[in-house]
């Protein structure tokens, strides 16, 4: 018998917004939503942006106001906090000569070392010196726009770093704090509960960002330093690790003393970090399995190299799709005549239990993850391209799913959250992959929903992305449309899809499972089974029986109740983001050691009691 992996809590920031509470996909189905809802919503972004606070941070927004809040999010024009892209800043290399000579003054301080040999030095006093030569190699300023105009960032005025002393910390960095503990947060059980409850060295931690952290701070700044003339710094190289949101989780937000990883496969980073996690449960290596990734990639340097790989919808090539000018809006455009997709920014995480240790805390339940395929793409001629293998992930995520819930369940009850990243390739070959499979298992008219249309390409969160919207979608039953392109484009496969280009209203109840579907380059193909919370209840009852169910229900109040109280603060801008920078240290000469147990200071016992698991051998 194998342990049911429980989503009890999650959170992040992405461009819609905060994700706990479902926040961030409902600013992806605005348009469907009550009018208190609506209010609900772009209050809770206003505050997350800095335009109201504390009392005032409540009710219906003015019209002004609620623009600026609506043109605030989602995938949108590049904004200047990040570069000019119309005019970013780069250096041209240019040989100057003159065969009678030229002479300049610098800083003897400023001298290159050694000396050209052709350089004839003199001393002009107050430090300087004048040199003479025939010809110079030099980088001069110069600026040119970047062909890509279009992003998915953070809603505009919401600054991680200034939420938490984040000195010198990487912008994906400051990311994985603050959503780590939205998550935590939104938990709505102290995490130290947690921990005694089960066992320090029952947690896992698994997160990663497929990039790592490529601006000043982090490895941009490690490569770049010797180039612009100025000196490492004694954390970039650290701080660059593409495990530091893990690390950072682990050291500064939970105290993690159990097992830790951070595994990464390019766009299908998240689902490999899952699968850790969902493995660690099912098996019973781990209790608790805290999930993540934070990507931070709009840099010029990370824009460069995919726009040069012709990955990205540049602005020349929108313009023939809109015959003219350009909707930064629109520019993400799964399914329908797109040009390459938007990079976005943001942290997706999730914790999990064993559905023991869910019924005995009275943790919420949010779904569960019966399993996460993963398969490679074999031979390739292009390591970028398509291949084979996402074939194998989602025909055996349809299949353990058809075996775990039925085949109704999976027939007319399902629905898939496609990778959908905006690229002509993609359209084609993950819409024949979904259309071929659906006849196979007899799926008719399956509803295909693509997250990226409004929130860009995250990169290692993006099926985080995608998870955090199916879990919306299960707790408000609003399928979001691909509202970003007028019809499905002639080359998409869709016999048996239901690819919608407006919000499909579904009854909750009508909706038992979720198929997250990530293609990454490299041939890193991944699929996630994710059941709904009402399908999830139901198997916890026939496993641990009405009593223990009702049991949970009265348990689960206070959680409820402590849950909604981070959420109202949160809604007023009072984000609470854990940094323990220097506290609990653990000294290691009071750790307790025995040969049945290791003993931590402040920790319960993690007991060395472990039978043998090749008795059959020896």
């Amino acid at each position: 018998m194998q342990r049911l992996p429980v989503i009890t809590a999650f959170g992040g920031f992405n461009p819609a917004g905060r994700s706990s509470f479902h926040r961030g996909y409902a600013r992806t189905v605005l348009e469907k939503l009550s009018l208190r809802e609506r209010i609900d919503t772009l209050s809770d972004l206003a505050a997350l942006m800095g335009l109201r606070t504390g009392s005032d941070a409540a009710g219906p927004l003015g019209l002004g106001l609620e623009q600026r809040v609506l043109d605030g999010t989602l995938v949108r024009e590049l904004e200047a906090r990040f570069y000019d892209y119309r005019k970013c800043h780069f250096h041209q290399a240019a040989d100057l000569a003159n065969h009678s000579g030229m002479s300049f003054e610098i800083s003897t301080r400023q001298l290159p070392h050694p000396l050209p040999d052709e350089w004839q030095v003199e001393s002009v006093g107050s430090g300087r010196v004048r040199v003479t030569t025939a010809s110079l190699s030099v980088m001069l300023d110069s600026f040119r726009e970047i062909p890509v105009g279009a992003a998915g960032q953070l809603p505009t005025g919401f600054e991680p770093g200034e939420r938490y002393n984040s000195r010198f910390h990487p912008r994906g960095l400051q990311l994985a704090v603050l959503g780590a503990s939205d998550a935590v947060h939104s938990m709505g059980i102290d995490w130290e509960t947690v921990v005694a409850a089960a066992g320090p060295g029952n947690i896992s931690v698994y997160a990663s960002s497929a990039m790592s952290q490529l601006d000043p701070f982090g490895n941009g700044g490690l490569m770049q330093s010797r180039l612009r003339g100025s000196r490492v710094s004694s954390k970039q190289l650290a701080l660059g690790l593409n495990s530091m949101p893990a690390d950072f989780v682990n050291a500064y937000v939970l105290g993690n003393v159990g097992s830790t990883g951070a595994v990464t496969g390019a766009c299908a980073s998240y689902l490999y970090n899952l699968r850790s996690g969902v493995e660690d449960i099912r098996s019973g290596r781990a209790r608790v399995a805290v999930i993540g990734a934070a990507e931070a990639p709009l840099v010029p340097e990370i824009v460069d190299g995919y726009s040069t790989m012709g990955a990205l919808a540049t602005t020349e090539n929108l313009r023939k799709i809109f015959s003219g000018e350009v909707d930064f809006r629109r520019t993400s455009r799964p399914f329908g005549e797109n040009c390459g997709f938007t990079l976005g920014e943001g942290t997706q995480w999730a914790i999990l239990m064993d559905d023991t240790l869910a019924l005995e805390l009275g943790a919420n339940i949010h779904g569960s993850v019966s399993g996460v395929y993963i398969n490679a793409d074999g031979y390739k001629k292009s390591i970028s391209a398509p291949g084979p293998g996402n074939y194998l992930t989602m025909a055996r995520a349809m299949a353990e799913s058809r075996a775990i819930v039925g085949d109704e369940s999976l027939t007319r009850r399902s629905f898939v959250q496609a990778h959908g990243s905006s690229t002509p390739q993609n359209r084609v070959t993950e819409s024949a992959i979904l259309d071929r499979l659906a006849s196979v298992f007899g799926v008719e008219e399956w509803p295909v929903c693509a997250v990226k249309a409004y929130v860009g390409h995250s990169i290692s969160a993006a099926s985080g992305d995608q998870l955090i919207s199916a879990l919306g979608i299960f707790d408000r039953g609003i399928i979001p449309g691909i509202a970003t392109v007028d019809r499905v484009a002639d080359d998409v496969h869709q016999k048996n899809l239901q690819i919608s280009l407006e919000h499909v209203e579904r009854d909750p109840s009508s909706l038992d499972l979720a198929l997250l579907n990530s293609k990454g380059f490299g041939g890193n193909n991944a699929t996630a089974a994710v059941l709904s919370p009402r399908l999830t209840r139901s198997m916890l009852e026939k496993r641990h029986g009405a009593k223990a169910i009702l049991a949970h229900h009265r348990d689960n109040e206070a959680v409820v109740e402590q849950a909604v109280a981070y959420d109202v603060r949160a809604s007023r801008g009072d984000l609470q983001p854990i940094y323990r920078f220097g506290e609990g240290h653990i000294d290691e000469a009071e750790i307790n050691l025995s040969a049945d147990s290791v003993t931590l200071p402040g920790f319960p016992p993690v007991e060395l009691d472990v039978s043998n698991p090749f008795d059959d051998m020896v």
